[in-house]
Order: structure tokens, then sequence, then C-alpha cells
């Protein structure tokens, strides 16, 4: 891979040198969008991008999954649908539902194949007003415990874009209230609801916490002059959390 020179302000060298030690795995699938912009943001936070193909059947001996955002198989079937049997996702959910308890993030199409491969439950489907939709959005951090959140304010509102045509998440009564009771839903959305998800939920998590799924893209908030309004740099925190979480394991 030719490096991308990092720009603008938000890149710093790493504080603790253990950061780079960190290896945080990128997932791409035919399809994918934004697995650049992902092991972007993974650069500027000082950890290690790893480059991963949906076809391979090893995990290449990283700490933390991305499963970024795009249109993984044109999005036949249903969005998610296909990649959820891809030989490396077999590795992620082994791993994700291991006692190690491997963070993984999904990331629109990335959350999309979370639900289709249930390591999260629910389902995505059609926005309500069935246009393709993008536009900054502001979050709430409803849950700060997990290995993706916990570099946030429980009730902090962080704003970074949103991009789907696929994002209303929906689920059952019985789930969502389960959701609710157990402090699952990690973000919520702030002001009018952009795609008629069930009570304003923008992310889950699973019961564990090493699992995070979101329709918004944190990581497009990443470097000063590029994200929302120009100077957003909220999406930092997914990072930022993960390796908190993993210097916390070693």
């Amino acid at each position: 891979m030719t490096e991308t020179p990092l720009i603008g302000g938000a890149f710093q060298a790493p504080v603790d040198s253990r950061l780079a030690g960190a290896r945080i795995g990128v997932v791409t699938f035919p399809g994918t969008l934004d697995d650049r912009d992902a092991v972007r943001a993974v650069r500027l936070s000082g950890a290690t991008a790893v480059e991963l193909w949906h076809a391979d059947t090893a995990l290449a001996d990283v700490d933390a999954v991305i499963i970024p955002g795009g249109f993984s198989y044109g999005d036949y079937l249903r969005a998610g649908a296909i990649s959820r049997f891809a030989p490396l996702m077999a590795q992620i959910i082994d791993a994700a539902n291991s006692d190690a308890k491997l963070p993984v993030l999904g990331i629109c199409n990335g959350f999309q194949i979370l639900t289709e491969a249930h390591l999260l439950p629910g389902s995505m489907i059609k926005n309500d007003h069935l246009k393709f939709l993008c536009r900054d959005q502001v979050l709430r951090v409803e849950n700060n415990a997990t290995a993706w959140t916990n570099a946030y304010a429980a009730g902090q509102d962080i704003t970074v874009p949103l991009k789907n045509q696929d994002g209303q998440y929906i689920a059952d009564e019985k789930t969502l209230d389960a959701l609710e009771a157990e402090g699952r839903v990690a973000f919520r959305y702030v002001g009018r609801n952009p795609n008629g998800s069930r009570r304003n939920i923008a992310g889950i998590s699973n019961a564990a916490g090493n699992v995070v799924g979101l329709m918004p893209h944190p990581e497009h908030a990443v470097e000063t002059g590029y994200g929302p309004a120009h100077t957003g740099t909220d999406g930092l925190g997914f990072i930022t959390s993960v390796l908190n979480t993993l210097l916390g394991d070693k």
C-alpha cells in the first residue's frame, strides 16, 4: 500500500509508545467504499492499520477489527447479506464470541453485516423516506462503557457524517425493550430522525460491549479541516476508545 501523507492538524505522535503496537484490522469486501478512510483514522490515532481482505482465512493477529461502509456485493439480496458468509467473517464471528472478545466495529454497511451475522440483533431496511441521505448528524452517546465508546462522556453529543439508503434500524418490541433495559443502545439520533430507525437508535452494542455497530460514519470526522463544518474530529474517540481498551487489557 502506498501511504497517503497525513494532512490537517489532527495528527500528532502518540503519547504512549504502546499505541504503535496496536494492530487494528480494516476489512475490504467487493463494493466497500470507506476502507481507506478507516485505515486513515487508525493511522491518525497512532495505531497500526492492517488491511484485511474478505476472502482471507486468518485475522493476521489483529487486536481489533473495523468493518467499514459501502455497498458490499452491491447490496444484492439485502445489505450485508452476502458479505456475512465471507471466509473472514467466520473468523471475526468466532473471535468476537470467544473469551478474548475481539473488539469489532461495524460502520454503516458494516453495521448491516453485523446484524446479518447475528453479532448484533435487529436488521436494517430502506430509509422511511426511500431516499439516499447524506448530511452531518448529531448523535448522543448513550453508553460509554463499550470497547468503542469509553473515550466519550455518557450523554455527550458528537457530530459525524451520515450517508445511507438502508439506514432504518428495526427490531421487534421485545428486542428493543431488552436493548434499552440492558444499556445496549450506544448512540441515538439527536434532532430529526434521519431514516425512521426505531426509538431514534443510531448504534447498538452486544451484551459484552466488544461489538458495536452504527450507521453514521465516525471515520469521516477525524481530521481538522475535513470533518463536519470543516473542524470536526469527534470520530477519533472511537479509535481512542478501543486503544484504551487494548492498553487496559495489556
